[in-house]
Protein backbone atom coordinates (compact mmCIF):
# COMPACT_ATOMS: atom_id res chain seq x y z
CA UNK A 1 0.00 0.00 0.00
CA UNK A 2 1.40 3.20 -1.03
CA UNK A 3 0.28 6.12 1.81
CA UNK A 4 0.77 9.84 2.23
CA UNK A 5 0.19 11.97 4.96
CA UNK A 6 -1.17 15.22 3.81
CA UNK A 7 -3.09 18.51 5.98
CA UNK A 8 -6.33 19.49 4.92
CA UNK A 9 -4.56 22.45 3.18
CA UNK A 10 -2.11 20.07 0.73
CA UNK A 11 -4.92 18.15 -0.58
CA UNK A 12 -4.75 19.60 -4.13
CA UNK A 13 -6.38 17.17 -5.86
CA UNK A 14 -8.91 14.13 -5.43
CA UNK A 15 -7.37 11.09 -3.73
CA UNK A 16 -9.24 7.55 -4.47
CA UNK A 17 -9.04 6.84 -0.96
CA UNK A 18 -9.06 8.99 2.10
CA UNK A 19 -8.48 8.00 5.47
CA UNK A 20 -9.44 11.48 8.03
CA UNK A 21 -8.34 11.07 11.05
CA UNK A 22 -9.16 13.12 14.07
CA UNK A 23 -8.51 11.48 17.47
CA UNK A 24 -9.20 14.24 19.84
CA UNK A 25 -12.01 13.78 19.49
CA UNK A 26 -14.17 14.37 16.08
CA UNK A 27 -14.12 10.63 15.46
CA UNK A 28 -13.64 8.99 18.65
CA UNK A 29 -16.61 10.77 19.10
CA UNK A 30 -18.36 10.00 16.15
CA UNK A 31 -17.46 6.43 16.87
CA UNK A 32 -19.23 6.42 20.33
CA UNK A 33 -22.12 7.87 19.03
CA UNK A 34 -22.63 4.90 16.63
CA UNK A 35 -21.83 2.34 19.54
CA UNK A 36 -24.54 4.49 21.40
CA UNK A 37 -26.90 3.80 18.84
CA UNK A 38 -27.47 6.51 16.33
CA UNK A 39 -28.01 5.18 13.12
CA UNK A 40 -25.93 8.06 11.00
CA UNK A 41 -23.56 10.62 11.64
CA UNK A 42 -24.12 14.07 9.06
CA UNK A 43 -21.13 16.12 9.01
CA UNK A 44 -22.17 19.57 8.82
CA UNK A 45 -20.29 22.81 6.52
CA UNK A 46 -21.05 25.29 9.47
CA UNK A 47 -22.48 25.65 12.41
CA UNK A 48 -25.82 27.77 10.34
CA UNK A 49 -25.89 24.54 8.83
CA UNK A 50 -25.65 21.94 11.68
CA UNK A 51 -28.21 24.47 13.19
CA UNK A 52 -30.75 24.62 10.16
CA UNK A 53 -30.42 20.68 9.96
CA UNK A 54 -31.24 20.40 13.95
CA UNK A 55 -34.73 22.98 12.62
CA UNK A 56 -35.62 20.88 10.17
CA UNK A 57 -35.21 17.51 12.39
CA UNK A 58 -35.49 18.45 15.68
CA UNK A 59 -35.38 15.48 16.62
CA UNK A 60 -31.92 14.85 15.04
CA UNK A 61 -29.00 15.60 17.75
CA UNK A 62 -26.57 18.55 16.69
CA UNK A 63 -23.25 18.48 18.74
CA UNK A 64 -19.91 20.82 18.29
CA UNK A 65 -16.40 21.99 19.37
CA UNK A 66 -16.65 23.94 22.71
CA UNK A 67 -18.55 24.65 25.50
CA UNK A 68 -22.43 24.00 25.07
CA UNK A 69 -24.46 26.41 22.61
CA UNK A 70 -28.08 27.30 22.67
CA UNK A 71 -29.84 25.20 19.91
CA UNK A 72 -26.96 22.20 20.40
CA UNK A 73 -27.72 19.31 22.30
CA UNK A 74 -23.91 18.28 23.48
CA UNK A 75 -20.80 18.82 22.58
CA UNK A 76 -17.89 17.08 20.79
CA UNK A 77 -16.73 15.05 23.77
CA UNK A 78 -17.18 11.43 23.93
CA UNK A 79 -16.96 11.24 27.81
CA UNK A 80 -19.84 13.30 27.93
CA UNK A 81 -21.63 11.65 25.11
CA UNK A 82 -21.14 8.14 26.46
CA UNK A 83 -23.97 8.73 28.95
CA UNK A 84 -26.50 9.24 25.87
CA UNK A 85 -28.93 6.47 24.37
CA UNK A 86 -28.77 7.43 21.10
CA UNK A 87 -31.17 4.72 19.63
CA UNK A 88 -31.70 5.25 15.91
CA UNK A 89 -30.93 8.67 15.93
CA UNK A 90 -29.04 10.86 13.78
CA UNK A 91 -26.48 12.81 15.09
CA UNK A 92 -25.04 16.11 13.14
CA UNK A 93 -21.88 16.90 14.13
CA UNK A 94 -19.77 20.36 13.15
CA UNK A 95 -15.82 20.13 14.69
CA UNK A 96 -13.13 22.97 13.91
CA UNK A 97 -10.70 19.80 12.20
CA UNK A 98 -12.51 16.59 11.84
CA UNK A 99 -15.87 17.56 9.78
CA UNK A 100 -13.82 20.03 7.68
CA UNK A 101 -11.26 17.31 6.70
CA UNK A 102 -13.80 14.74 5.68
CA UNK A 103 -15.56 16.92 3.74
CA UNK A 104 -12.74 18.38 1.96
CA UNK A 105 -12.44 14.77 0.54
CA UNK A 106 -16.04 13.86 0.02
CA UNK A 107 -15.89 13.59 -3.62
CA UNK A 108 -13.23 10.34 -3.13
CA UNK A 109 -14.35 6.98 -3.88
CA UNK A 110 -14.08 5.65 -0.61
CA UNK A 111 -13.62 7.90 2.61
CA UNK A 112 -12.88 6.25 6.10
CA UNK A 113 -13.12 8.64 9.39
CA UNK A 114 -10.51 7.29 11.68
CA UNK A 115 -9.54 7.44 15.42
CA UNK A 116 -7.62 4.81 17.51
CA UNK A 117 -11.00 3.41 18.71
CA UNK A 118 -11.49 2.07 15.62
CA UNK A 119 -8.07 1.67 14.45
CA UNK A 120 -7.91 -2.09 13.84
CA UNK A 121 -11.21 -2.09 11.84
CA UNK A 122 -10.17 0.71 9.64
CA UNK A 123 -7.20 -1.16 8.93
CA UNK A 124 -8.74 -4.52 7.91
CA UNK A 125 -11.52 -2.91 5.67
CA UNK A 126 -7.93 -0.80 3.72
CA UNK A 127 -6.36 -4.49 3.30
CA UNK A 128 -9.57 -6.15 2.57
CA UNK A 129 -10.32 -3.40 -0.25
CA UNK A 130 -6.92 -3.78 -1.10
CA UNK A 131 -6.68 -0.45 -1.18
CA UNK A 132 -3.10 0.34 -3.19
CA UNK A 133 -3.03 4.26 -3.09
CA UNK A 134 -4.60 5.85 0.22
CA UNK A 135 -4.02 9.37 1.39
CA UNK A 136 -4.36 10.10 5.26
CA UNK A 137 -5.55 13.05 6.02
CA UNK A 138 -3.79 14.75 9.20
CA UNK A 139 -6.65 17.22 10.18
CA UNK A 140 -5.51 18.86 13.47
CA UNK A 141 -2.59 21.31 13.98
CA UNK A 142 -2.56 22.00 9.97
CA UNK A 143 -1.04 18.43 9.32
CA UNK A 144 1.58 18.66 12.10
CA UNK A 145 -0.89 17.06 15.20
CA UNK A 146 0.76 14.23 16.42
CA UNK A 147 -1.78 12.57 17.66
CA UNK A 148 -3.35 12.46 14.65
CA UNK A 149 -0.34 11.87 12.73
CA UNK A 150 0.63 8.64 15.05
CA UNK A 151 -3.14 6.87 14.73
CA UNK A 152 -2.43 7.39 10.56
CA UNK A 153 0.55 5.77 10.97
CA UNK A 154 -0.61 2.90 12.80
CA UNK A 155 -3.15 2.61 10.71
CA UNK A 156 -0.78 2.37 7.34
CA UNK A 157 1.07 0.51 8.96
CA UNK A 158 -1.46 -2.76 10.62
CA UNK A 159 -2.90 -2.28 7.05
CA UNK A 160 -0.25 -4.02 5.39
CA UNK A 161 -1.28 -7.00 7.45
CA UNK A 162 2.44 -7.33 9.78
CA UNK A 163 1.97 -6.66 13.27
CA UNK A 164 2.41 -3.48 14.67
CA UNK A 165 2.65 -2.69 18.24
CA UNK A 166 0.54 0.18 19.23
CA UNK A 167 2.77 1.15 22.11
CA UNK A 168 4.66 4.27 20.69
CA UNK A 169 1.88 5.29 18.39
CA UNK A 170 -0.04 5.77 21.76
CA UNK A 171 2.43 6.85 23.70
CA UNK A 172 2.84 9.52 20.86
CA UNK A 173 -0.87 10.68 21.25
CA UNK A 174 -1.06 10.78 24.95
CA UNK A 175 1.70 13.12 24.80
CA UNK A 176 0.60 15.31 22.41
CA UNK A 177 -0.20 19.21 22.59
CA UNK A 178 -4.09 18.22 22.13
CA UNK A 179 -3.96 15.96 24.99
CA UNK A 180 -2.07 18.53 26.93
CA UNK A 181 -4.93 21.26 26.48
CA UNK A 182 -7.61 18.58 27.12
CA UNK A 183 -5.76 17.75 30.71
CA UNK A 184 -4.93 20.99 31.55
CA UNK A 185 -8.32 23.29 30.75
CA UNK A 186 -7.26 24.61 27.69
CA UNK A 187 -10.17 23.32 25.50
CA UNK A 188 -13.64 23.86 26.96
CA UNK A 189 -16.41 20.96 26.73
CA UNK A 190 -14.52 18.36 28.02
CA UNK A 191 -14.90 15.75 30.64
CA UNK A 192 -12.02 14.18 32.63
CA UNK A 193 -11.96 10.82 30.55
CA UNK A 194 -11.87 12.21 27.18
CA UNK A 195 -7.80 11.27 26.59
CA UNK A 196 -8.45 8.12 28.00
CA UNK A 197 -11.68 7.40 25.76
CA UNK A 198 -9.29 8.76 22.67
CA UNK A 199 -6.52 5.96 23.47
CA UNK A 200 -8.51 3.28 23.78
CA UNK A 201 -7.66 1.11 21.02
CA UNK A 202 -9.83 -0.59 19.33
CA UNK A 203 -12.68 -0.33 21.60
CA UNK A 204 -15.05 -0.81 18.91
CA UNK A 205 -15.33 -3.73 15.75
CA UNK A 206 -16.64 -1.54 12.91
CA UNK A 207 -14.39 1.68 10.77
CA UNK A 208 -16.86 4.36 9.81
CA UNK A 209 -17.81 5.10 6.04
CA UNK A 210 -18.47 8.54 5.21
CA UNK A 211 -20.53 8.81 1.56
CA UNK A 212 -22.67 11.86 -0.11
CA UNK A 213 -26.34 11.16 0.21
CA UNK A 214 -28.60 13.90 -0.91
CA UNK A 215 -25.86 16.68 -0.98
CA UNK A 216 -25.15 15.98 2.92
CA UNK A 217 -22.02 13.81 4.02
CA UNK A 218 -22.72 11.10 6.40
CA UNK A 219 -21.24 8.85 8.20
CA UNK A 220 -22.23 5.07 9.00
CA UNK A 221 -20.79 2.16 10.63
CA UNK A 222 -19.36 -0.58 8.54
CA UNK A 223 -18.56 -4.25 10.29
CA UNK A 224 -15.17 -5.47 9.90
CA UNK A 225 -14.78 -8.88 11.27
CA UNK A 226 -11.30 -9.40 12.70
CA UNK A 227 -9.65 -12.34 11.60
CA UNK A 228 -9.94 -14.34 15.02
CA UNK A 229 -13.74 -13.85 14.90
CA UNK A 230 -13.64 -15.37 10.68
CA UNK A 231 -11.72 -18.31 12.01
CA UNK A 232 -14.40 -19.30 14.69
CA UNK A 233 -17.27 -18.80 11.87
Amino acid sequence: MDARFLGIAQLVDTPSVAVVVDVMRAFTVAAWALAQGAEKIVLAESLDEALALKGRHPDWVALKDGPPAPGFDTVNSPGLLRSLDLGGRTVVQKTTAGTVGALAVKEASLVLCASFVVAGATARLLRTGECADVTFVVTGEDGKADEDLACAQYIARSATGAGTDAAEFLRRARESGAAAELVEGVRQGVHPDDVALCLELDRFPFAMVATLEDSLMVLRPRAVPSPTAEASL
